[in-house]
């Protein structure tokens, strides 16, 4: 039996906990037990839950001594204290797998673990993980990032993906395909989080309102030009500025809409992949595609199964 340790922090999340709990703590009919589960915090005892409630648990910090895998399920606040931190490298260096869900990557980076290597977190805290520690690679678009001895999850529900990722590693994809199912969740989600992030047009001053106009005219062959007219700039200016301004060349702006307007569409309609791509100004089914797969990391298809309103 593979022993698993959560650590537990107030004010705990409970869903975060659980995700971890479903997936390797759960006897389930006809299916082997391949690992045991249970739960230590820095002081025991009960601790409170961002749902309002308490939650009491029984061990120390000693258990992570025990633990094979130990897992973080989410951490609220900026403050990790010292004695977790000396616990989670004590663990580290004897060998034991560390897992952070969400947010519990900023534990794992304070503790060092993540220097020089890839990580993600919620899509929401992304930019502030990478500016506090500039020594940890933030990968903001994908559901999780496995280094073998430490793996870091996206937001909240990517824990799961995490979880089930690291049991098919344990005990291949059939184990992991029936705990899932048991969970009635897909094995393996398609795509990263960015098709999950809010989607936002940033208007800087000065542009006259020309990128509402631009957004108006998606379907048409918008060109750098025709945007430079409409703001009563020449092209080089109008480039220069709008790129020092938005971070982006404006073709790379119009490209973002694009995609943005896809998403709407595959979203809240019946049209066909075709009829998507030639309303939003990209052509073809098979470009949309293309795109959707470099920015998404998955299909319209994909993307419309997993948000589409309609429904035949």
């Amino acid at each position: 039996m593979h022993r698993v340790v959560a650590l537990a922090h107030p004010p705990q999340s409970p869903f975060e906990l659980a995700c971890a709990a479903e997936v390797f703590g759960l006897s389930r009919t006809g299916l082997p037990a391949r690992y045991s589960f249970a739960v230590c915090a820095l002081e025991p005892g009960v601790l409170p839950t961002i749902a309002g409630y308490g939650m009491t648990v029984g061990h120390g910090l000693d258990l992570l001594d025990e633990a094979e895998t130990v897992v973080i399920p989410g951490w609220q606040g900026r403050d990790v204290p010292d004695a977790i931190l000396t616990a989670l490298r004590r663990a580290h260096a004897r060998g034991a797998r560390i897992l952070a869900i969400c947010t519990a990557a900023f534990v794992l980076a304070e503790a060092g673990l993540l220097d020089g290597r890839r990580a993600t977190t919620h899509w929401r805290v992304a930019a502030a993980l990478a500016e506090r520690f500039p020594l940890v690679a933030v990968d903001e678009d994908v559901l999780y990032i496995d280094h073998g001895d430490v793996a870091t999850s996206a937001g909240t529900a990517a824990g799961v993906d995490l979880c089930l990722h690291v049991v098919r590693g344990d005990h291949g994809a059939a184990h992991a395909a029936e705990i899932a199912r048991h969970m009635v969740l897909p094995p393996h989600r398609e795509g990263g989080q960015s098709q999950y992030a809010r989607r936002i047009t940033p208007e800087p001053e000065g542009f006259g309102g020309v990128l509402e106009w631009a957004a108006g005219r998606l379907g048409t062959a918008l060109t750098v030009e025709a945007m430079a007219a409409r703001a009563r700039m020449s092209s080089r200016t109008f480039a220069r500025r709008f790129t020092t301004e938005l971070g982006v060349p404006p073709g790379e702006w119009v490209l973002a809409r694009r995609i943005d307007a896809a998403r709407e569409l595959l979203e809240r309609d019946e049209l066909t992949v075709d009829a998507v791509a030639g309303k939003v100004g990209l052509g073809s089914a098979l470009n949309l595609r293309r795109h959707f797969r470099a920015r998404l990391g998955t299909t319209p298809a994909g993307y419309r199964r997993a948000f589409g309103e309609a429904r035949s």
